[in-house]
């Protein structure tokens, strides 16, 4: 006869230890641009209810105060910065500011897009500066401010918010895939140089998003249509479909997890 050693149950609060071990955000501080609004207000709000202190920056200040009394409602630390992520002097006041808030930020999370595509025939060089500053310098800007302080600490997160237009063209991707393409470079670049020292670098990929970014395509029922009809799940996404990936990356759980692009795209991009 067999004999069977089987355990009657769990240890009452094992699984919670477990994953709070791997994913929470208790002591952590993040800055989350563009935490305003779509993506970046669900991925703000995730960091912060996995226990990080959040400082969101984005343009718009009632925006901002309602996202922030949002969230310190439900009992997370939260606070916001308005500025302007279109120059150079604007990025590194911002940057400051923010960092006054909690102290150095521990998670960088650039999301905050300008999103401007012209036909290519129409492309002139102020919406290429324009798009070019916003979607890319910002982030690298900012990762050269808060990259290596993290570095010197031994933890570091940074997560870029790129698209579909990284890896294809398509609804005149123009400048803006460009930066984003560009934007993913940047990723890889950085963690080449910082992963070393504890700090990943990534990218999440959306697919087609109902956000404030996207009215031109969202306005039109029947390009929405199509556009949930070429995922595998049969609908578009939603902002907090990347509250999971976003928690992810920011946690202990990615330590070894960088330079990658991260698709949250209902399988867009593979369908």
């Amino acid at each position: 006869m067999t004999s069977l050693n089987a355990s009657s149950g769990r240890v009452p609060g094992l699984s919670a230890a477990y994953l709070s071990e791997l994913f929470s955000l208790d002591g952590r501080t993040a800055l989350v641009t563009g935490g305003s609004s779509g993506i970046g207000r669900g991925i703000a709000g995730a960091l912060a209810r996995a226990g990080a202190s959040v400082v969101i920056v984005a343009r718009r200040e009632p925006e901002l105060a309602a996202t922030v009394d949002e969230l310190t409602a439900d009992g997370c630390r939260a606070a916001w910065v308005s500025g302007d992520l279109s120059t150079r002097d604007g990025v590194r006041t911002v940057a400051e500011r923010a960092a006054e808030v909690y102290g150095e930020p521990d998670v960088l999370v650039n999301c905050a897009g300008i999103n401007l595509r012209p036909p290519m025939d129409e492309l002139d060089e102020a919406v290429w500066d324009t798009t070019m500053s916003v979607n890319l310098e910002a982030p690298y800007l900012l990762g050269r401010r808060f990259g290596p302080g993290m570095a010197e600490r031994g933890f570091g997160r940074i997560i870029h918010i790129t698209s579909q237009q990284a890896h294809r063209a398509f609804v005149r991707s123009g400048a803006y895939g460009v930066s984003k393409g560009a934007l993913e470079s940047l990723a890889r670049s950085q963690a080449e140089a910082w992963s070393p020292h504890g700090v990943t670098c990534n990218t999440l990929v959306p697919g087609f998003v109902m956000t404030p970014l996207n009215t031109r395509l969202s306005s039109d029922p029947e390009k929405v249509a199509a556009l949930a009809a070429r995922t595998m799940i049969g609908r578009n996404g939603l902002a907090e479909d990347f509250a999971g990936a976003a928690v992810f990356l920011a946690s202990r759980a990615s330590g070894y997890v960088t330079g990658q692009a991260i698709f949250v795209d209902g399988g867009f991009s593979v369908h």
